[in-house]
């Protein structure tokens, strides 16, 4: 998985898995998901990033019901 800002579009882009997108559909105004061939989830795009989420730069990663 990867997470991508991109300052100048201000848009977030998170990359599920690597494939070819076949279908893109705008589930609520300004969240874009892409489809495979599949059906599957590839990706999801945050329109206006800065005005939707409180950091876009800034990113934490937990993995939950890990025992450490």
């Amino acid at each position: 998985m990867r997470v991508i800002y991109d300052k100048q579009t201000d848009t977030l882009t998170i990359i599920f898995k690597e494939g070819k997108v076949l279908e893109s559909d705008e589930e609520k105004p300004g969240v874009i998901l892409d489809y495979d061939d599949l059906g599957n989830i590839v990706s999801m795009e945050i329109l206006d990033a800065s005005q939707r989420i409180q950091q876009p730069h800034q990113m934490v990663y937990e993995l939950a019901g890990l025992e450490q």
